[in-house]
């Protein structure tokens, strides 16, 4: 198990359905296929909830997004020579299992990891290969130095983390959203709508090897898709109820799509 004690970070070993460290603390797997690793004392949900997370389902399985998975998983696969591999903030599973399908003939390791529940249930569905966990990205339960990649789609940028995981030499794949993605669901929603703003891509301790933009337009053809796609959006939460169901309304909509996938190595 590539996991780790998350109180003191020593190794875990699983038996008979229990992972459990040297020092005696123990985490039971869910029947869902997951260890729930996150340190929380505060109760409630935590991440995304059901509602969010089963629109992003809905969506990504449509193929909506399949040209950016496909993008991560070539880039993935032509720079990992083999070993374990994490994926943070994995979400339901998507883009996990593709990128786990592209690497599976290098007998890789593959580990992922969610702080909502809810998703890590669908994704443990989606994929049994590889191994779950509830956790954060700020405090990820693994040893240091211990992933020859990480790959983060759009999940909080813990730097700090990901450094400490990655063995030298080993690879990072990011995606973030591009300046015009869905800007056209912002001008359905919007009076006023704007562009996203891209964040400098430089990430001290790793060097920036490879930049790739990938950029189409999507057209969603049912009002289910729309709902579908804006659910699983913080617009969601952040729009009016008119401008809301003026959107969810729509029979058809046309919107940009455009990501950025940056490859980096880190320094030995």
């Amino acid at each position: 198990m590539n996991f780790v004690c998350p109180k003191c970070s020593k190794p875990l070993e699983v038996l008979g359905g229990v992972a459990k460290c040297p020092d005696g603390h123990s985490y039971d797997r869910a029947k869902a296929g997951y260890y729930n690793l996150l340190l929380s004392s505060v109760g409630g949900t935590h991440g995304d909830n059901r509602e969010m997370v089963e629109a992003r389902r809905d969506f990504l399985d449509t193929g909506a997004y399949k040209p950016l998975a496909d993008k991560v998983a070539e880039l993935v696969s032509s720079h990992f020579l083999g070993g374990a591999l994490l994926d943070i903030g994995c979400g339901e599973g998507y883009y996990t299992n593709i990128i786990e399908n592209s690497i599976r003939d290098t007998g890789a390791l593959v580990s992922a990891f969610d702080i909502s529940r809810d998703a890590i249930k669908y994704a443990a569905k989606r994929n049994s290969r590889v191994e779950y966990a509830v956790a954060s990205a700020y405090h990820m339960p693994v040893a240091d130095a211990s992933f020859d990649a990480i790959v983060n789609m759009f999940s909080p940028l813990a730097t700090d983390e990901i450094i400490r995981a990655l063995k030298p030499g080993g690879i990072f794949v990011m995606a973030i959203p591009g300046e015009n993605h869905l800007f056209g669901l912002k001008k359905a929603t919007y009076k006023t709508p704007y562009k996203n703003e891209v964040a400098d891509p430089t990430i001290d301790g790793l060097d920036l090897i490879l930049t790739e933009r990938v950029a189409y337009d999507l057209l969603l053809d049912s009002s289910e898709k729309i709902n579908s796609l804006f659910m699983m959006t913080p617009y969601a939460y952040r729009t009016k109820k008119e401008d809301k169901e003026r959107v969810l309304a729509l029979a058809s909509l046309k919107t940009e799509i455009e990501f950025v996938v940056f490859v980096y190595k880190k320094q030995k």
